[in-house]
């Protein structure tokens, strides 16, 4: 078996996804909760985020076609989704919701929501990582083939499930002001993305 093709897909999902760019924000998207609820959320994140590429990677653009959805109109919707994310970020309206207790317990129903958005969508499971997979799929030759993009998909999400880990420990040191100062640089950065998302999905339409 080729493993230059393999090697090539494990790249380019390691860049669209960026585990290492994605763990600060979900140590900012937290704020307030517990070690146990990251955790939770981390791990739903995830599993939901490699369903979703792991199905794609399967059906590709069957999905989409089947729906009725281009990929410039998921661009701009996941784009809108995160803007107004960034927004939250930006203003500390996630902050204020978050540290009424840095100890408080979390619903269940709260980790489900954040796991689903913005973490597996469209942090993990995003436009770009979507676009690769797809991209890559159409690329396989063989069952054989097809499964090794399936385990370069798996080995990616644990790469993001021990980097969400991590955070967790670098969130200690930084204190409530770095947080604070953290979450709200993110909030920019994340609202420079989300605009980015929205002019490919409106150049792709024009094209």
């Amino acid at each position: 078996m080729d493993f230059e093709p393999l090697i090539n897909a494990f790249v380019t999902l390691l860049v669209t996804v960026d585990p290492i760019g994605l763990a600060p924000i979900f140590m900012a998207l937290t704020t307030g909760m517990s070690r146990a609820s990251r955790i939770q959320v981390a791990f739903r994140g995830v599993i939901i985020g490699a369903c979703i590429l792991i199905v794609f990677a399967l059906v590709g653009m069957a999905v989409l076609d089947l729906l009725g959805i281009t990929m410039p109109a998921f661009r701009i919707a996941g784009g809108l989704l995160l803007f107004w994310l960034a927004f939250e970020m930006v203003y500390g309206k996630r902050i204020e919701r978050k540290q009424e207790s840095t100890d408080r317990s979390v619903s269940l129903d709260e980790i489900k929501h954040m796991a689903v958005f913005p973490l597996a969508i469209p942090l993990i499971a995003g436009p770009g990582a979507i676009s690769a997979t797809v991209l890559l799929a159409s690329e396989t030759t063989s069952i054989l083939q097809h499964a090794a993009l399936i385990g370069v998909i798996v080995s990616i999400m644990l790469l993001c499930m021990l980097t969400f880990t991590l955070a967790d420990r670098v969130d200690r040191f930084l204190g409530e002001t770095g947080k604070m100062v953290l979450t709200r640089l993110l909030g920019v950065l994340l609202a420079a993305l989300s605009v980015q998302f929205v002019a490919d999905g409106i150049i792709a339409f024009a094209a």
